[in-house]
């Protein structure tokens, strides 16, 4: 079903450690508005499409979701390699090397573990309205993250990502359109 590419979708090359960045971009891989709640809940609701253009719609987006938590990890890895506990410990995020060592659980940035809160409800209408919220959800983040930065090297990969929300918040408007018009 899946075809893995070796390359991220958007090139990644973080020169300079910052912890405390890597601290807030972890929400978008496992806070409540991010990235592998958003795609669960795609590939969830596929199911539930009334026909295979949302079927493949939802399949697609889904997929990219997972792509973007993969970018996500390679940011908060390049943020964090070669830093020492104490730094951890000083930016915040020493709870994690604890439980994890190096390796960052899906968290929302106050350390929250992640759990699947998406909503599906199998009611088309209902699900494309909340996939659409979800989208505006994570790009208003995006654009939080992108304020609190200044390192073109993490801003080029979040207005990228921002700037996919969008596109996925249209998709789904789109498809939206087309099931209130051809739904009776």
């Amino acid at each position: 079903m899946f075809s893995y590419q070796k390359r991220l979708m958007y090139p990644i090359n973080i020169k300079k450690k910052d912890l405390k960045m890597a601290k807030y971009l972890v929400t978008q891989y496992g806070g409540p508005n991010g990235e592998l709640n958003a795609a669960l809940r795609y590939l969830n609701q596929r199911y539930t499409m009334p026909d295979n253009k949302g079927k493949a719609l939802l399949n697609d987006i889904g997929t990219e979701e997972l792509s973007h938590v993969e970018m996500l990890q390679t940011m908060i890895y390049q943020l964090t390699k070669d830093a020492s506990v104490e730094e951890l410990i000083k930016a915040g995020i020493g709870s994690n090397y604890t439980e994890h060592g190096m390796s960052f659980f899906p968290t929302d940035s106050f350390g929250v573990p992640y759990q699947a809160t998406f909503e599906s409800t199998g009611d088309v209408l209902a699900d494309l309205y909340e996939d659409m919220a979800a989208e505006q959800k994570a790009r208003t983040v995006y654009e939080n993250l992108i304020d609190m930065t200044n390192d073109p090297d993490i801003l080029g990969p979040l207005l990228w990502l921002r700037q996919r929300e969008i596109v996925h918040f249209n998709l789904f408007k789109e498809l939206l359109e087309h099931y209130k018009s051809n739904l009776k």
